[in-house]
């Protein structure tokens, strides 16, 4: 019997492929074809419209990597065809489509006034044509290369410098078609019930009763003519999709989506454009069913519609009122979360919450990641100071070991703040509603018995294009259906009001919810993160003298250009930009826009600090960073102290010492560290017979993404880096170094470690010149910690990690993401390792002959994947290290801080006093401001950095009437701290977040 089903199902796949699919368009008819190739970047359609257009024909060959050819269609719809029953006339248009939607060529269509019509992408080909009207429209064609389709080997079509220079389609259809309207929904009928046949067991009945029917159907249908038996073959259909679905069935709230990357495999340049083709197509499918619904995030993409497409922004504002097109996120983009700092984290969501508030009146309050690599154990507590509740991720699905347990649960971050979180089991964001993803959403449910209800994302996504009306076909028919979840489409904020009301009790997970796959993110393009880290730096610098300028001095506050600045930094985080896993054109893109922020947030500082300091001669030093340095208050600008004596820099045998009265480095011929003591403890920080600055050299060809993943197997083949070209001893009474040339194989390297007067840590200066490919540098350092755990810097604050592998999650976490200091310690002793732009680390631990642990920290500077960029990396890097023996964790926070704050000098008449300050000096000032709402009010973010409470006072030099808390949005909390006059008394759980408002 099983085997006469399987013929049976072997006739209907080739008669619904031959018969079925060929007859939905029963007649055509040409257009008038003319196209003009625009010879640069894209132009709008006033510039195209005027252009002197020339004849094209169907079979011609167009398109070169990221060029765009406007393509003008005149025609009528033949008078024949208004009296043909159940047709619809349109459009049908291949513009030599050959992949997935959003990876290739695609179009969007304009009215001879410019107004927009829809997109078109190969699974969402048509155009609507209005019946007794003349057709005329223009076509804006985008010769996307299907840089995804290469096995994901080097291509050089991800750079316009370097892509081929021939066509890479052939225009294979544009003509005017008459749809049948029973053929259309014959196929859908069939598509629905042969996706749910599929997923039942192959001797249940409800499947046996499928497959009947389909067979039962395809007897009444005439294959000569199935346009006039479609109606009957439907009516044997009837029945099997009218069977509702059992009581107990899996429920499935479906909301349209378009996963839209704001940059990957096209620029930044190329997703302005997606959005407006998959948005064009959400309204048109919303005007067309008021029961759709879309979700979609990222306010960035809102505003390139609003700043480029303005007509097309008022149709979404009307389907946002009609809670048809639904904003969600409240983040600025679908940011990474491992990498940006805790500022810009929580600017992701002042900015994003910020724009949908502003021009939507909507507090959006479900958090949208469905495809970041991986997720900070800061960010429940940056969501919750938001005003969201809610958190949304799929990508945690790609775990290569370990399974998350749960795909509804709460989630708590390191200061104890809860999210709700979910995701969907039908481990896709770009759902089809076919029979296999929502019989796989009950298949996966981990909730069983205790919750009943999933999401699921629907629409082509990635590169765009999002739902279409066979999407839509589908939901309705599986609103109920015996033998398939239940679907109903719905919001976002629908589902997670019903799932955290039907299960408030769901289990919690701790901490960071990290992803065991893309670990080379945290280290892939350099150039990119060092521009994130520094500009970071830079806009905390900006807006600290700033605002104090402007309240001491009345400087203008530079407001319109901070948020600017802001909004850039924001949109290079993400979750393909930052990362590094992109085309060399995005992370081109990416370097020039940072040094255009280095170069305006430069200016913004040396304007504020030369108006604070005035006119003068004495050297003073600016001091951005949270905690006094050389004699300089934190937050403030004084007179230096040039403290500690002069450093002793020797050359011995076989080796150097550096010794500045803290601390003493001895440097091997080899350009190891081979000590490193500290004078308050007296205790060798490099373990016994071990080193420090050690240089490692690792095969790195991932098994799959180059620039996405380093695999556990790296580590297997190692070439150490300790050859020496040169090796000399530069001597100063301020700073001594030791610098050391290497060379291996394309590359060369040169290494200055060196020791200041009155530093606590030795600096280590790599200037690489870097010509490997799909190589991994680390720099190590081998130290006499006996630590069970290591303690990596997150956005406003720590967390913790095991130096052991005891279980499979442990050994999962081979590369680990840290931001300015990674610290091992023990009772009394501890060493910080801090970097100013390096994100991966690894840590091991291994026992020595001696009975003593050696914990080994080392950092990832560089790598050379092929893939998407096949020069990712090359080049000349400067990268900086220091090492602080001797360290509690107060010390590695201030280490980290120094190194990526480094102290300014300026000529002024006098010092200036920090315009706030904080009693306890374990709370750190994260940002100081303006308010955002042109007030003047003074506005401060702060955290406790050591994991424990604190108590303190935090005192602005203003005039300031009162102060209050307030979320990241500045608004007041309801149980918020308040306080009169210019000081406020906090009381700070362990990694507490608070923002501060003093109100003029």
């Amino acid at each position: 019997m099983h085997d006469d089903r399987r013929l049976l199902e072997a006739r209907l796949n080739r008669f619904f492929r031959d018969h079925v699919e060929p007859a939905i368009y029963q007649a055509s008819a040409p257009l008038a074809l003319t196209a003009w190739r625009v010879p640069g970047e894209p132009v709008p359609f006033a510039d195209a419209a005027r252009q002197n257009f020339t004849s094209i024909d169907i079979g011609a060959a167009w398109g070169e990597p990221w060029s765009t050819l406007w393509i003008h269609a005149v025609g009528e719809v033949p008078a024949d065809w208004l009296s043909v029953a159940a047709t619809k006339p349109e459009v049908v248009i291949d513009l030599g489509f050959t992949a997935a939607a959003g990876f290739q060529a695609e179009a969007l269509a304009c009215r001879a006034d410019g107004s927009i019509i829809k997109a078109v992408s190969p699974f969402n080909n048509y155009l609507p044509v209005t019946p007794g009207e003349p057709v005329e429209f223009y076509l804006e064609a985008a010769a996307n290369p299907d840089v995804a389709n290469t096995g994901f080997m080097p291509t050089p079509n991800g750079d316009p410098a370097t892509a081929i220079d021939t066509p890479l389609y052939v225009i294979k259809k544009l003509a005017l078609a008459l749809r049948n309207v029973q053929v259309w929904e014959l196929r859908a009928d069939i598509w629905t019930l042969s996706g749910l046949m599929h997923e039942l067991p192959l001797d249940s009945t409800r499947r046996a009763e499928i497959l009947f029917a389909l067979q039962r159907a395809i007897d009444v249908t005439d294959p000569d003519d199935v346009a006039g038996t479609a109606v009957a073959a439907r009516g044997e259909l009837t029945e099997a999709l009218s069977r509702p679905a059992s009581a107990s069935a899996h429920r499935v709230v479906a909301v349209g989506h378009a996963h839209i990357d704001s940059a990957w495999l096209w620029p930044i340049r190329e997703t302005i454009r997606k959005c407006a083709r998959t948005f064009s197509n959400v309204i048109q499918l919303a005007d067309a069913d008021p029961t759709f619904k879309f979700a979609c995030s990222s306010a960035q993409q809102y505003a390139w519609i609003k700043q480029y497409y303005p007509e097309l922004f008022d149709k979404i504002t009307e389907k946002v009122r009609a809670g048809q097109f639904v904003p969600v996120g409240g983040m600025w983009v679908e940011s990474d979360t491992n990498m940006p700092g805790g500022e810009a984290l929580a600017r992701q969501f002042v900015a994003g919450k910020g724009f949908f508030l502003k021009n939507f009146g909507i507090e959006t309050e479900e958090v949208w990641l469905p495809d970041s690599f991986g997720y900070s154990a800061a960010v429940p507590q940056i969501v919750r100071a938001s005003g969201s509740r809610w958190f949304l991720t799929q990508k945690i699905s790609w775990n290569q070991i370990n399974t998350m347990p749960h795909h509804t649960f709460w989630w708590e971050g390191i200061d104890g703040s809860r999210v709700f979180t979910h995701f969907p089991p039908a481990d896709t964001y770009n759902a089809t509603l076919s029979g296999a993803e929502l019989a796989r959403a009950e298949r996966q449910y981990r909730e069983k018995g205790r919750g009943t209800t999933s999401l699921l994302l629907f629409g082509y996504g990635d590169g765009g294009g999002g739902p279409n009306r066979d999407m839509l076909a589908s939901a309705h028919r599986l609103r109920s259906l015996e033998g398939s979840p239940t679907l109903r489409i719905d919001s976002p904020a629908a589902f997670f009001s019903e799932a955290e009301a039907e299960y408030p009790d769901a289990p919690v997970w701790r901490g960071e919810m990290y992803l065991e796959l893309h670990r080379g993110t945290y280290t892939s393009q350099a150039r990119t993160k060092q521009g994130n880290r520094r500009s970071e730096h830079l806009l905390r610098e900006a807006e600290l003298w700033s605002a104090t300028a402007t309240l001491r001095v009345g400087n203008r506050y530079p407001a319109a250009e901070l948020k600017q600045l802001w909004e850039l930094v924001l949109l290079q985080q993400f979750h393909d930009i930052l990362p590094g896993s992109s085309i060399a054109w995005v992370h081109s893109d990416a370097e020039r826009n940072y040094a255009a922020i280095a170069e305006r947030a430069e200016k913004i500082i040396d304007e504020a600090v030369r108006a604070l300091v005035g006119e003068g001669q004495h050297l003073l030093a600016v001091n951005a960073a949270p905690h006094a340095r050389a004699g300089v208050p934190a937050l403030g600008i004084g007179l230096p102290v040039t403290g500690g004596r002069e450093v002793e820099g020797e050359e011995g045998d076989g080796g150097f010492t550096l010794d500045n009265g803290l601390l003493r480095a001895v440097i091997t011929s080899a350009g190891q560290l081979a000590s490193l003591v500290d004078a308050v403890t007296g205790r060798d920080a490099i373990a016994p017979g071990d080193r420090g600055n050690r240089l490692q050299l690792h095969r790195d060809i991932p098994n799959a993404w180059d620039a996405w993943d380093v695999d556990e197997h790296y580590r297997r083949t190692v070439q150490e880096i300790d050859g020496v070209e040169e090796i000399r001893l530069e001597s100063k009474p301020e700073e001594a170094a030791v610098v050391v040339v290497r060379s291996f194989g394309a590359s060369r390297i040169e290494q200055r470690l060196a020791l200041a007067a009155g530093s606590p840590s030795l600096e280590i200066t790599n200037t690489i010149d870097w010509h490997e490919r799909q190589k991994l540098l680390k720099l190590g350092f081998e130290l006499d910690v006996h630590a069970d755990r290591s303690a990596a810097e997150i956005q406003f604050g720590h967390v913790f990690r095991p130096t052991h592998t005891n279980t499979s999650w442990e050994f999962a976490r081979f590369e680990i993401c840290g931001h300015r200091f990674l610290y091992l310690g023990e009772p009394g002793y501890g060493v910080a390792v801090t970097n100013d732009s390096t994100y991966g680390h690894d840590v091991s631990r291994r026992t020595r002959t001696d009975g003593g642990t050696t914990t080994t920290i080392r950092e990832s500077l560089l790598r050379a994947p092929l893939y998407p960029d096949p020069h990712a990396d090359q080049g000349r890097h400067v990268l900086r290290t220091t090492v602080r023996p001797g360290a509690g964790m107060a010390q590695a926070v201030e280490e980290g801080y120094r190194t990526n704050l480094p102290l300014r000098h300026v000529a002024g008449d006098h010092p200036v006093a920090p315009l706030v300050t904080v009693s306890n000096p374990g709370v750190v000032v994260e940002a100081v401001k303006l308010a955002e709402d042109g007030s003047g009010d003074l506005v401060v973010r702060l955290y406790e950095s050591l994991g424990g409470r604190a108590r303190t006072t935090v005192t602005a030099a203003a005039e300031v009437g009162s102060v209050d808390a307030t979320d990241l949005l500045e608004r007041p909390l309801p149980e918020g701290a308040a306080s009169e006059g210019p000081s406020i008394d906090l009381e700070l759980r362990p990694f507490q977040l608070v923002t501060l408002r003093f109100r003029r």
